[in-house]
């Protein structure tokens, strides 16, 4: 996401070869990220590397220019479609990811819109991103062609997709990919004693997105998480991201860090299992309120 922006692409590609040496395959990106530019990076940088080593998932359905935030009309798609293959110099993208669900669009014409990009060899699989319960229901139901994946924010300070999302995907055999996996940083722990000057919560692009994360429950769950991490001898970000890889339902989970620096703190202890008291703690401070209709 920050590819081309804040990251520049020397620490893009210290990063991207520090990945892959410790066993990494799965880099996602967006036709909406800096506007093409971090597509443009992954795109230069895996010329470096064996392509059927490396996973690409682009996003696409999101426009940074007009009045229209949200189209997934089929002709947006597919010219979406066909700019990212450009730029990032691919016959083809693994999975292609729909980002959003648009009201304007039916969804029998964004299925066939995904049957025909994999249809014509442009895209391998396809998922969506940022869907409701109900909206993944839907289109899962609809498919013709199974979903690979449903993309959706995660983590111990955001649990809202155990309502409905998480049941949802597994009742249809999609597989969930945690975005945010970190809750926006928070879970590290750097946002303990205030806001760091060079973090995003300090910048005015970011600032919003971080600050929703920082209120009085997820202070407590960064409190549990820390305290957890110390009695293990780790990080917190150890801890964190050990919870989301033992989440039923779930597949890796999906990092965004601007430096080198922050990728090796997020891989240094990648085959940690959190102890099952651990597990059970760490859900009960993180617990949010179910109502009816919610599953219990």
């Amino acid at each position: 996401m920050t590819w081309g922006r804040e990251t520049d692409e020397h620490e893009a590609a210290e990063m991207l070869e520090f990945f892959m040496a410790s066993g990494g395959n799965y880099v996602d990106t967006a036709s909406f990220y800096g506007d093409g530019r971090a597509e443009l990076v992954v795109g230069k940088l895996i010329r470096d590397f064996d392509r059927d080593a490396v996973i690409i998932a682009s996003h696409a359905g999101v426009k940074t220019d007009g009045d229209r935030r949200v189209d997934c009309s089929r002709v947006n798609l597919l010219r979406t479609l066909d700019e990212s293959l450009r730029r990032m110099n691919l016959d083809h993208i693994d999975l292609w990811i729909v980002d959003r669900y648009d009201p304007l669009v039916s969804v029998d014409e964004v299925l066939l819109t995904m049957e025909l990009a994999v249809q014509s060899g442009r895209v391998r699989y396809v998922g969506v991103g940022n869907y409701s319960g109900w909206q993944l229901a839907q289109i899962a139901a609809l498919a013709d062609i199974p979903l690979a994946a449903s993309s959706v924010e995660y983590s111990l300070v955001q649990r809202g997709i155990e309502r409905e999302h998480l049941p949802a995907a597994q009742a249809h055999g999609v597989t969930v990919v945690p975005w945010s996996s970190l809750g926006r940083g928070v879970l590290t722990g750097k946002y303990r004693t205030g806001v760091p000057a060079d973090s995003r919560g300090a910048s005015p692009q970011w600032g919003r997105f971080v600050q929703s994360h920082l209120n009085a429950e997820a202070r407590r769950t960064v409190e549990a998480v820390a305290t957890a991490a110390s009695g293990l001898g780790l990080a917190p970000i150890d801890v964190a991201l050990a919870w989301i890889r033992q989440r039923e339902g779930t597949t890796a989970a999906l990092l965004g860090p601007r430096t080198v620096g922050q990728l090796r703190a997020a891989l240094a202890n990648v085959d940690l299992e959190l102890p099952e008291e651990i597990m059970r703690a760490l859900d009960d401070v993180s617990a949010f309120d179910r109502t009816y209709p919610d599953p219990l």
